[in-house]
Protein backbone atom coordinates (compact mmCIF):
# COMPACT_ATOMS: atom_id res chain seq x y z
CA UNK A 1 0.00 0.00 0.00
CA UNK A 2 1.28 3.24 -0.42
CA UNK A 3 1.36 5.52 1.89
CA UNK A 4 -0.23 9.13 1.48
CA UNK A 5 0.29 11.78 4.27
CA UNK A 6 -2.74 14.07 6.07
CA UNK A 7 -2.05 17.57 6.32
CA UNK A 8 -0.98 17.07 10.43
CA UNK A 9 1.60 14.35 8.97
CA UNK A 10 3.06 16.78 6.82
CA UNK A 11 3.38 19.63 8.70
CA UNK A 12 5.52 17.72 11.85
CA UNK A 13 7.20 16.09 8.68
CA UNK A 14 8.52 19.62 7.48
CA UNK A 15 9.19 20.42 11.43
CA UNK A 16 11.72 17.72 10.95
CA UNK A 17 12.81 18.68 7.85
CA UNK A 18 13.71 21.91 8.80
CA UNK A 19 15.47 20.63 11.79
CA UNK A 20 17.45 18.08 9.20
CA UNK A 21 18.35 21.54 7.52
CA UNK A 22 19.18 23.17 10.83
CA UNK A 23 21.85 20.37 10.85
CA UNK A 24 23.19 20.23 7.52
CA UNK A 25 23.54 24.15 7.75
CA UNK A 26 26.05 23.36 10.52
CA UNK A 27 27.89 20.89 8.57
CA UNK A 28 28.72 23.16 5.67
CA UNK A 29 30.23 25.29 8.55
CA UNK A 30 32.02 22.40 10.40
CA UNK A 31 33.28 20.48 7.28
CA UNK A 32 37.26 21.56 6.47
CA UNK A 33 40.51 19.74 6.83
CA UNK A 34 41.35 18.50 10.35
CA UNK A 35 37.96 17.84 11.34
CA UNK A 36 36.94 14.48 12.64
CA UNK A 37 33.79 12.47 11.32
CA UNK A 38 32.85 12.00 15.28
CA UNK A 39 33.27 15.58 16.03
CA UNK A 40 30.73 16.07 12.98
CA UNK A 41 28.33 13.39 14.29
CA UNK A 42 28.82 15.35 18.10
CA UNK A 43 28.20 18.66 16.18
CA UNK A 44 24.86 16.93 14.49
CA UNK A 45 23.55 15.37 17.66
CA UNK A 46 23.77 18.65 19.48
CA UNK A 47 21.44 20.56 16.75
CA UNK A 48 19.24 17.84 16.98
CA UNK A 49 18.56 17.67 20.46
CA UNK A 50 18.62 21.58 20.86
CA UNK A 51 15.28 21.53 18.40
CA UNK A 52 13.48 18.73 21.04
CA UNK A 53 13.76 16.35 18.15
CA UNK A 54 15.49 12.45 17.86
CA UNK A 55 18.32 11.26 15.48
CA UNK A 56 16.68 8.58 13.58
CA UNK A 57 19.74 7.01 12.64
CA UNK A 58 20.79 6.68 16.30
CA UNK A 59 19.55 2.89 17.13
CA UNK A 60 18.40 2.10 13.80
CA UNK A 61 19.07 -1.46 13.44
CA UNK A 62 22.20 -1.29 15.80
CA UNK A 63 23.94 1.90 13.78
CA UNK A 64 25.86 3.60 16.28
CA UNK A 65 26.03 7.36 15.55
CA UNK A 66 23.18 10.24 14.79
CA UNK A 67 24.54 11.13 11.18
CA UNK A 68 25.98 8.57 8.03
CA UNK A 69 29.51 9.93 7.40
CA UNK A 70 30.28 8.73 3.87
CA UNK A 71 33.99 9.47 2.65
CA UNK A 72 35.47 9.56 -0.54
CA UNK A 73 35.06 6.05 -1.97
CA UNK A 74 32.13 5.50 0.87
CA UNK A 75 29.08 5.33 -0.66
CA UNK A 76 26.39 5.70 2.30
CA UNK A 77 26.16 4.13 5.87
CA UNK A 78 29.59 5.12 7.05
CA UNK A 79 30.04 4.96 11.04
CA UNK A 80 31.69 8.39 12.37
CA UNK A 81 34.50 7.60 14.08
CA UNK A 82 37.38 9.96 15.88
CA UNK A 83 40.19 8.09 13.60
CA UNK A 84 38.73 9.58 10.10
CA UNK A 85 39.75 12.95 9.96
CA UNK A 86 38.98 15.01 6.76
CA UNK A 87 41.49 16.05 4.40
CA UNK A 88 42.33 18.68 1.90
CA UNK A 89 40.78 17.37 -1.52
CA UNK A 90 38.17 14.26 0.18
CA UNK A 91 34.40 14.35 -0.62
CA UNK A 92 31.84 13.82 2.06
CA UNK A 93 28.60 12.26 2.03
CA UNK A 94 26.29 13.37 5.16
CA UNK A 95 23.12 11.82 5.92
CA UNK A 96 21.10 12.96 8.42
CA UNK A 97 17.51 11.88 9.70
CA UNK A 98 15.86 13.43 12.51
CA UNK A 99 12.36 12.12 14.22
CA UNK A 100 9.85 15.40 15.66
CA UNK A 101 6.50 14.77 16.83
CA UNK A 102 6.42 10.93 15.67
CA UNK A 103 7.61 11.98 12.12
CA UNK A 104 10.91 11.43 9.58
CA UNK A 105 13.32 13.56 7.89
CA UNK A 106 15.68 12.40 5.88
CA UNK A 107 18.22 14.14 3.66
CA UNK A 108 21.64 13.82 2.47
CA UNK A 109 24.45 16.03 1.05
CA UNK A 110 27.81 15.74 -0.12
CA UNK A 111 30.49 18.34 0.99
CA UNK A 112 33.45 19.27 -0.62
CA UNK A 113 36.79 19.23 1.84
CA UNK A 114 38.97 21.76 0.81
CA UNK A 115 39.95 22.63 -2.66
CA UNK A 116 38.95 19.33 -4.60
CA UNK A 117 39.38 17.84 -7.78
CA UNK A 118 37.47 18.85 -11.25
CA UNK A 119 36.48 14.89 -11.53
CA UNK A 120 35.04 15.24 -8.19
CA UNK A 121 33.26 18.50 -8.96
CA UNK A 122 32.07 17.30 -11.64
CA UNK A 123 30.49 13.83 -10.07
CA UNK A 124 28.71 16.28 -7.00
CA UNK A 125 27.77 18.75 -9.23
CA UNK A 126 25.91 15.73 -11.45
CA UNK A 127 24.29 13.88 -8.72
CA UNK A 128 22.86 17.06 -7.16
CA UNK A 129 21.60 17.89 -10.92
CA UNK A 130 20.06 14.44 -11.36
CA UNK A 131 18.34 14.81 -7.43
CA UNK A 132 16.73 18.05 -8.95
CA UNK A 133 15.43 16.24 -12.21
CA UNK A 134 14.19 13.25 -9.95
CA UNK A 135 12.41 15.70 -7.81
CA UNK A 136 10.89 17.68 -11.15
CA UNK A 137 8.83 14.35 -11.35
CA UNK A 138 7.39 14.23 -8.45
CA UNK A 139 4.00 15.22 -9.41
CA UNK A 140 0.58 13.71 -9.05
CA UNK A 141 -0.28 11.40 -12.11
CA UNK A 142 3.33 10.36 -12.95
CA UNK A 143 4.85 6.96 -11.89
CA UNK A 144 7.90 6.37 -10.25
CA UNK A 145 9.71 5.56 -13.59
CA UNK A 146 9.78 9.13 -14.50
CA UNK A 147 11.56 9.59 -11.41
CA UNK A 148 14.30 7.36 -11.79
CA UNK A 149 14.67 7.74 -15.31
CA UNK A 150 15.08 11.19 -15.03
CA UNK A 151 17.88 10.57 -12.60
CA UNK A 152 19.47 8.00 -14.46
CA UNK A 153 19.26 10.48 -18.07
CA UNK A 154 21.82 12.69 -16.02
CA UNK A 155 24.23 9.97 -14.67
CA UNK A 156 24.19 8.63 -18.25
CA UNK A 157 25.23 11.78 -19.98
CA UNK A 158 28.07 12.13 -17.87
CA UNK A 159 28.80 8.56 -17.81
CA UNK A 160 29.00 8.25 -14.36
CA UNK A 161 27.83 4.90 -12.26
CA UNK A 162 24.57 4.03 -10.54
CA UNK A 163 24.37 2.59 -7.88
CA UNK A 164 21.86 -0.37 -8.00
CA UNK A 165 21.43 -1.82 -4.29
CA UNK A 166 20.02 1.06 -2.74
CA UNK A 167 18.04 4.22 -3.34
CA UNK A 168 15.10 6.09 -2.66
CA UNK A 169 12.31 5.10 -0.36
CA UNK A 170 9.06 6.36 1.26
CA UNK A 171 9.02 8.05 4.56
CA UNK A 172 6.77 8.64 7.41
CA UNK A 173 6.16 7.40 10.81
CA UNK A 174 9.46 5.43 10.06
CA UNK A 175 12.67 6.13 8.14
CA UNK A 176 12.21 3.25 5.53
CA UNK A 177 8.60 2.91 4.00
CA UNK A 178 7.49 1.50 0.58
CA UNK A 179 7.36 2.39 -2.18
CA UNK A 180 11.20 1.45 -2.61
CA UNK A 181 12.91 3.69 -5.53
CA UNK A 182 15.27 2.63 -8.30
CA UNK A 183 17.62 5.38 -9.57
CA UNK A 184 17.60 3.99 -12.72
CA UNK A 185 14.39 2.74 -15.40
CA UNK A 186 12.94 -0.78 -13.58
CA UNK A 187 9.85 -0.87 -15.36
CA UNK A 188 8.30 0.78 -11.63
CA UNK A 189 4.45 2.15 -13.01
CA UNK A 190 3.46 2.61 -9.73
CA UNK A 191 1.19 6.00 -9.63
CA UNK A 192 2.56 8.97 -7.60
CA UNK A 193 -0.48 10.62 -5.85
CA UNK A 194 -0.77 13.98 -3.60
CA UNK A 195 0.02 13.41 -0.06
CA UNK A 196 3.02 10.96 -0.95
CA UNK A 197 6.29 11.99 0.47
CA UNK A 198 9.53 9.87 -0.81
CA UNK A 199 13.25 10.49 -0.13
CA UNK A 200 14.60 10.57 -3.25
CA UNK A 201 18.80 9.85 -3.08
CA UNK A 202 20.55 9.36 -5.79
CA UNK A 203 24.17 7.87 -5.48
CA UNK A 204 26.30 8.48 -8.70
CA UNK A 205 30.08 7.23 -8.79
CA UNK A 206 33.37 8.05 -10.87
CA UNK A 207 33.67 4.18 -12.24
CA UNK A 208 31.49 1.38 -11.93
CA UNK A 209 28.36 1.06 -10.45
CA UNK A 210 28.99 -2.32 -8.03
CA UNK A 211 29.42 -1.58 -4.12
CA UNK A 212 30.63 -3.51 -1.35
CA UNK A 213 29.77 -3.52 2.46
CA UNK A 214 32.63 -3.71 4.80
CA UNK A 215 33.44 -6.00 7.99
CA UNK A 216 31.20 -3.55 9.97
CA UNK A 217 28.40 -4.82 8.11
CA UNK A 218 26.98 -0.79 7.39
CA UNK A 219 30.03 0.82 4.77
CA UNK A 220 28.84 1.08 1.60
CA UNK A 221 31.61 1.17 -1.04
CA UNK A 222 32.78 1.26 -4.40
CA UNK A 223 33.80 -2.11 -5.24
CA UNK A 224 36.39 -0.55 -7.88
CA UNK A 225 37.47 2.47 -5.14
CA UNK A 226 36.39 5.56 -7.23
CA UNK A 227 34.61 8.42 -5.45
CA UNK A 228 30.98 8.40 -4.96
CA UNK A 229 28.27 11.13 -4.08
CA UNK A 230 24.92 11.15 -2.19
CA UNK A 231 22.26 13.48 -2.16
CA UNK A 232 18.77 13.53 -1.02
CA UNK A 233 15.89 15.31 -0.14
CA UNK A 234 12.54 14.37 1.42
CA UNK A 235 9.63 15.57 -1.08
CA UNK A 236 6.11 16.04 -0.86
CA UNK A 237 3.88 15.38 -4.15
CA UNK A 238 1.33 17.89 -3.54
CA UNK A 239 -1.53 19.15 -6.35
CA UNK A 240 1.18 21.49 -8.07
CA UNK A 241 4.84 21.97 -7.71
CA UNK A 242 6.57 19.03 -5.69
CA UNK A 243 7.65 20.24 -2.11
CA UNK A 244 10.98 19.71 -0.86
CA UNK A 245 10.10 19.45 2.75
CA UNK A 246 13.70 19.14 4.03
CA UNK A 247 14.52 22.73 3.65
CA UNK A 248 14.42 25.47 5.79
CA UNK A 249 11.63 27.10 6.77
CA UNK A 250 10.76 30.91 5.94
Amino acid sequence: MINRKSKDEIKRMRHAGHIVALVHQAMKKAVEPGISTLELDDIAYRVIKENRAIPTFKGYNGFPASICTSVNEQVVHGIPSKDVILKAGDIIAIDVGATYGGMVGDSAWSYAVGNISEEKQRLMRTTEESLMAGIAQMRDGNVLDDISGAIEDVANRENLGIVRHYGGHGVGHVMHEDPFLFNYRVGDNTKIKTGMVIAIEPMLNLGCDDVVVAPDNWTVSTKDGAASAHFEHTVLCTDGEPVMLTTLME
